[in-house]
């Protein structure tokens, strides 16, 4: 088989960009590891900056977003009994929009089936040949069968476990790494969201969220150890130590239920540089981690997948490589600024173990100067419903 641009992962990235390539008339399939069901089975963040939401109407793909989705104009933040609200559109103009992950990735898997484009699913044993030169090829097996793709380019949209960033060679590449000690224990239930907004909570007992899908089905999270396990938490353990780090007017109007989804999501910060070798380029987590505060994970993987797209059409279509040569350099100019936005915030609102009284006070002393501060505010609005591209 041939085309113009082979993408490596079918996730919301990976099917963004295919999407986003096939309005231009720009070729390309997607291979993905596992099945479709599989991949709309995976529970991600849902809170999408404009930007994102600009992209996904260029591509087709925003019609039931924009009917569905929930307009959030801010977000509240509490520490013990304290809290307040950052009002986005006050200082930004801008909101953000809450839809699942799921959902897009849902939306962008019927818009591809819909417009013909290939996808190829169960897919083992990918390799990426000659990205270093100027006839790159992907080898992979389906059922046993090897297949092979000629192509233009290659985009690596396969996560941080992808094959993608390891076919650079390691002395090509740079990896810069924080592991945080601690991890997110979510749960998604069947219940009303306790508030219509999203409450980001410091506690002593360590941070929590209160998030949300939709009227009826809420997320929430509370920090644990990086050793934890899910079997050790029940359900009726979980609502216990949730209401302890919120609030306690919060927790009154808090509406519990039975788990429909349970688990631990480590947290790290990763950057890889450079996101090009050759004709491959990489996007979203193959490139990059972001801690899950402030939500930007995904919404990072679309500001990779714009640089690439515009340089992908400037290449087709005015036959100019100045996109693709600035690709990397332009991706990681905007990510390295979203990787400090979401390591300020996680390091205000967790508890770490090594924390002593003097970081504890330090911590309070900067929430107190967010919640008092019009120019601290604005700040922080910008980064979370997204810098420009």
């Amino acid at each position: 088989m041939r085309t113009q641009v082979c993408i490596i992962g079918g996730g919301p990235s990976g099917l963004l960009l295919s999407q986003l390539l096939r309005t231009r008339g720009i070729d390309s399939i997607v291979l993905e590891r596992q099945t479709r069901d599989y991949v709309l089975g995976r529970i991600r963040a849902g809170v999408l900056e404009e930007g994102l939401l600009r992209l996904l109407e260029e591509a087709g793909v925003g019609r039931r977003m924009r009917k569905e989705g929930f307009e959030h104009a801010g977000t509240l933040i509490s520490y013990g009994e304290e809290m307040f609200r950052i009002d986005f559109v006050e200082h930004t103009g801008t909101p953000v929009m809450v839809y699942g992950q799921t959902e897009v990735t849902r939306d962008l898997y019927d818009a591809r089936e819909a417009s013909g484009g290939a996808v190829e699913f169960n897919v083992g044993n990918v390799a990426i040949h000659d990205a270093d030169l100027d006839n790159p090829h992907v080898t992979y097996t389906v059922e046993g069968m090897e297949r092979r793709i000629d192509c233009d380019f290659i985009a690596g949209c396969d996560g941080f476990h992808g094959v993608s960033r390891r076919s650079i060679p390691e002395e090509a590449r740079r990896e810069y790494e924080k592991v945080y000690p601690f991890g997110w224990l979510g749960i998604l239930s069947e219940t009303p969201p306790v508030n219509h907004e999203l409450i980001y909570a410091n506690s002593e007992r360590g941070f929590a969220l209160c998030s949300m899908r939709n009227e009826n089905l809420s997320r929430y999270y509370v920090q644990c150890s990086a050793h934890d396990k899910v079997e050790n938490w029940s359900d009726d353990e979980f609502w216990t130590e949730l209401k302890r780090r919120i609030p306690s007017h919060v927790a009154e109007g808090l509406v519990t239920g039975p788990s429909i989804e349970k688990s631990i999501a480590p947290l790290r910060s990763f950057v890889t540089e450079p996101m090009r070798w050759g004709r491959l380029f990489l996007c979203g987590d193959a490139a990059h981690i972001v801690p899950p505060t402030g939500a930007k994970g995904l919404n990072t993987a679309a500001s990779d997948v714009h640089y690439l797209f515009r340089g992908l059409t400037q290449f087709y279509e005015l036959n100019d490589e100045e996109g693709l040569d600035r690709y990397s350099n332009r991706a990681l100019a905007r990510i390295w600024k979203a990787e400090r936005f979401s390591w300020w915030f996680s390091s205000l609102m967790h508890r770490f173990p090594d924390q002593s009284e003097f970081d504890h006070k330090m911590q309070v002393a900067e929430l107190e100067f967010l919640r008092d501060s019009k120019a601290a505010q604005k700040a922080m609005a910008e980064n979370y419903v997204g810098l420009p591209y």
